[in-house]
């Protein structure tokens, strides 16, 4: 669902009696919100909007009201890995978890590195009619490294972004010359942060563990590596650059001290890096596979020290399906990445259930944050928005079981995992999209 969709034409719906989570404004409360023609047109305490001849109204109660949540770093591998997952089943996915905006990564096949590419993917993506779909541009033709793709092009016809994702820009030159172009259209690089001479050959973090498993395995010192280099390249260019799946101590402390010189730095961090180590490796579980690693528990503490003072701006899924025969296999040969469009908004209001973050700062980390990066008009609750909405049960626990996953793939590390927190009722400009509520005939009803 391109941007061309939001907000035209739906219907008006009155949600009453939930808790309010307002990310920009950072406050909760019990409260009512209008949606009319797909947009928001009301938020006011309970009680404050009477009811409405005709209108539907859906009955909150005991549920978090927020913007759905916008998921930064998604691959939805169409074209060319339907086998994986297709626009559909991965905006399906997305819905169901409460997730109404994913921006996709290029490595498709082709590459989305023209502008024939990304008209292909808005297409796909409004013919399934489930998420908003934003797509992100290559930063080199054929992920190859060489040359830039064609940015302009891209950029009109809706990217937000470019990125090499899956592949680090190696090329310091390349990498500059990103920036400024990329500054010129007003959209960040996704920076995928990898020294590829310090990680060649391993699949792991370089460790204790990796050495007890006999894996080669890949520094911190990869990552930070790199990062270095691309802030270093970020103030002399003055473009954005976006750290994606931050996962090193060290790059949190570069990227603090980055934006306290005023370089223009932003960055996003995983689940699976917030709440895994690489002890989840041990017995070879290939489903704890990822680029970057799962790293030590110093390095997830830093995490999360990073979003607690807001160096981390944001939190994003990293979503990567794949078969299962390519994880059903040697643990080095296996292919890198898990899914986590389903577990996003469960794993990030952890960080509420364990005193972390409070409720609206936590969600303000998979809405408005990623939104505002993106420069995308999504993730609030201003009147005038569009009405991309996801009712969440913050209570309701949950056992992770890949075989219920709406994604295609099950690739999933928190397998057998209890979450608490699950999207019941997720919304698109106003319509449902998605709606998996124990009573959905009792809880919606008609106004007298």
């Amino acid at each position: 669902m391109s941007e061309e969709l939001q907000g035209e034409g739906g219907p008006t719906v009155r949600i009453v009696g939930g808790t309010v989570v307002d990310p920009v404004a950072k406050r909760e409360f019990r409260g009512d919100v209008l949606i009319e023609n797909g947009a928001i047109a009301r938020v006011a305490p309970a009680g404050e909007i009477a009811p409405i001849v005709g209108v539907t109204t859906i009955d909150a109660t005991g549920l978090i009201v927020m913007p759905g949540a916008v998921d930064m770093h998604v691959h939805l591998r169409e074209p060319g890995f339907e086998y994986k997952e297709t626009i559909e089943s991965g905006t399906r996915a997305a819905v169901a978890g409460g997730v109404t905006s994913v921006a996709c990564m290029a490595n498709t096949r082709p590459v989305n590195d023209c502008p024939a590419v990304t008209r292909f993917i808005l297409e796909r993506a409004q013919a399934a009619a489930a998420a908003r779909v934003h797509p992100i541009g290559a930063v080199s033709v054929g992920l190859e490294g060489k040359n830039l793709a064609e940015f302009a092009g891209m950029r009109q016809e809706g990217i937000v972004a470019v990125s090499d994702d899956g592949m680090p820009v190696a090329d310091a030159e390349l990498m500059r010359r990103a920036l400024e172009c990329a500054k010129l259209f007003d959209i960040p690089v996704i920076d995928h942060a990898e020294d590829p001479s310090l990680a060649a050959g391993g699949c792991m973090h370089e460790g204790a563990i990796s050495l007890r498993l006999g894996l080669r395995g890949i520094p911190a010192e990869a990552e930070e590596v790199m990062v270095a280099r691309d802030i270093a390249l970020a103030q002399l260019t003055g473009g954005h650059l976006h750290i994606a799946h931050i996962s090193a101590a060290g790059s949190v402390r570069r990227v603090r001290n980055a934006r306290a010189a005023g370089i223009r730095v932003t960055a996003e961090v995983s689940p699976h890096h917030l709440w895994l180590t690489h002890e989840a490796v041990i017995a070879y579980n290939t489903h704890a596979k990822m680029a970057p690693p799962l790293r030590t528990e110093e390095d997830r503490q830093v995490l999360l020290e990073g979003l607690v003072d807001g160096t981390i701006d944001a939190i994003a899924s990293d979503h990567a399906p794949h078969h299962r025969d390519e994880k059903d296999v040697e643990f080095d040969t296996a292919q890198n990445g898990v899914v986590g469009l389903e577990t996003l908004v469960p794993l990030t209001l952890r960080l509420v259930h364990d005193g972390i973050l409070d409720l609206p700062t936590a969600i303000a980390k998979i809405t408005s944050e990623p939104a505002a990066i993106l420069r995308l008009p999504v993730g609030r609750l201003d009147v005038g928005a569009p009405a991309d909405l996801a009712l969440v049960d913050p209570d309701r626990e949950w056992v992770v079981e890949p075989a219920s996953l709406k994604t295609k793939s099950k690739n999933t590390p928190f397998e057998g995992n209890r979450l608490r927190g699950r999207a019941v009722l997720t919304l698109v400009a106003g319509r449902v999209v998605y709606d998996e509520r124990p009573s959905a005939a009792a809880a919606t009803r008609q106004s007298a």
